[in-house]
C-alpha cells in the first residue's frame, strides 16, 4: 500500500502546532517522524522561531522523543543571516533585536553582532524572544533611523504555545516599523529566504512542508511551487480551511502527523459533487452542502474540494460554509 509520505525524499517540518505546542510534543508526533525516518526520508525542521540556536532547538526535540541533530534545524533567524550577509559588507556590525539564535546566525556568516545604536550598525535584525525589552526595541529604532537596513526574522502575528496563541514577531516587528515608518524585510515564511535556506541545508529533490499556518507554511510552499500538507495540531482550523483563498490551499490535508503513513486521500469528482471515504459535498447556490457518515477528516477533504471549485479564485463566505460545518462537529 502506498503512503503519502511515499512520494517524497524530504520533510520540511513546521515546529510550533506540528511536533510540539510550547514544552510538550504534539501526541503521536514523535512516533509518526520516527517512523518516517526509518523508511528512508529526510527530516528537516524548518522554523520561523528565530530566538534559539538549531542545537538548542535539536536539544529540545529529542527530550521529546524526536529524531534530531542540529543539522537538521534551519531557522528563520539562519536565513536573515544569510540575507544580511549579502546585503552588507563583511564583518558588519549587525544590531540585534532578538535572542541567540539571530546572534550564532550571524556569527557563523561572518557578521559581528551588538545591542547599541551606538556601534553604527549596518542593519537591524529583529526576531521573537522572551526577552524582548523596551531598551532593545528603542537601540533599533535608532538605528533603522539612522539608516540600518531593517531586517525581520518573520511576520506571524501569533504563535502557538500551550497556554494558547502568544504575540508572535509580526506583532513586535510593528514597534520599529511604527516608530519610524520603515518597512522590514522580511526572511521567514511564507518569504522565499527561507525556503531557499531549506533547499540549500538540505539538497532536496521532492520535498513536501508540513505545517499547521496557511498563512505561512501553506503560502510559502505555493508561493514555492512545492506540495504541502496541513495539519490540524496548531493555529488553522477546519473553517479557516474551507474559506482560503487559493494562495493559501494546501495539497494535502490530515488530522496529524499520522497521515504521512496513510494513503493519499483527496477528494474525487462524481456527479454529485466531490466524494471522499463516506461522505459527498456540492457547491450549490453558493452554498456547501455535505452529507454522508465516516472519519470527519474524510468529510473536511470533501467539502474543501467542493467549495474551491466552486468559488475558484474567489474566497467562500464563512456563512455559506459554517452550516455544513456541523455534520461532522
Amino acid at each position: 500500500m502506498n503512503h503519502l509520505l511515499d512520494a517524497y525524499d524530504t520533510l520540511l517540518l513546521d515546529l510550533d502546532g506540528v511536533v510540539y505546542l510550547g514544552r510538550h510534543a504534539v501526541p503521536g508526533a514523535p512516533e509518526a517522524l520516527a517512523l518516517a525516518r526509518e523508511r528512508g526520508v529526510r527530516l528537516a525542521y524548518v522554523t520561523n522561531n528565530a530566538s534559539r540556536t538549531p542545537a538548542a532547538i535539536a536539544e529540545h526535540l529529542t527530550h521529546l522523543g524526536v529524531p534530531a541533530s542540529p543539522d537538521d534545524v534551519v531557522t528563520s533567524a539562519q536565513a536573515a543571516a544569510r540575507l544580511v550577509a549579502e546585503h552588507v559588507p563583511a564583518g558588519s556590525a549587525v544590531l540585534v533585536v532578538g535572542g541567540m539564535g539571530l546572534r550564532s546566525a550571524l556569527r557563523a556568516h561572518g557578521l559581528r553582532p551588538v545591542t547599541t545604536a551606538l556601534e553604527g550598525p549596518a542593519a537591524v535584525v529583529q526576531g521573537i524572544w522572551d526577552g524582548l525589552s523596551y531598551g532593545l526595541l528603542s537601540e533599533g529604532t535608532l538605528a533603522v533611523r539612522g539608516g540600518a537596513w531593517f531586517v525581520g526574522a518573520n511576520h506571524d502575528s501569533t504563535m502557538p504555545t500551550d497556554r494558547g496563541e502568544m504575540p508572535g514577531n509580526g506583532s513586535m516587528l510593528k514597534v520599529i516599523q511604527t516608530a519610524t515608518g520603515v518597512s522590514p524585510v522580511v526572511a521567514g515564511k511564507p518569504e522565499p529566504p527561507l525556503h531557499r535556506e531549506s533547499m540549500i541545508r538540505t539538497e532536496a529533490q521532492r520535498p513536501l512542508i508540513v505545517g499547521d499556518r496557511l498563512d505561512t507554511d501553506i503560502e510559502g510552499a505555493n508561493r514555492a511551487g512545492v506540495d504541502s500538507l496541513l495539519v490540524l495540531t496548531g493555529v488553522a482550523t477546519p473553517l479557516d480551511l474551507l474559506t482560503a483563498e487559493p494562495v493559501h490551499r494546501p495539497t494535502h490535508v490530515s488530522a496529524d502527523l499520522s497521515g504521512l503513513h496513510q494513503p493519499a486521500a483527496s477528494a474525487r469528482a462524481t456527479q454529485d459533487g466531490f466524494a471522499c471515504g463516506g461522505w459527498v459535498a456540492s457547491w450549490d447556490g453558493g452554498r456547501l452542502r455535505l452529507s454522508g457518515s465516516g472519519e470527519s477528516i474524510d468529510a473536511l477533504r470533501a467539502a474543501c474540494a467542493a467549495t474551491w471549485a466552486g468559488v475558484g479564485d474567489g474566497r467562500a463566505e464563512e456563512d455559506a460554509v459554517k452550516p455544513a460545518l456541523r455534520a461532522f462537529g
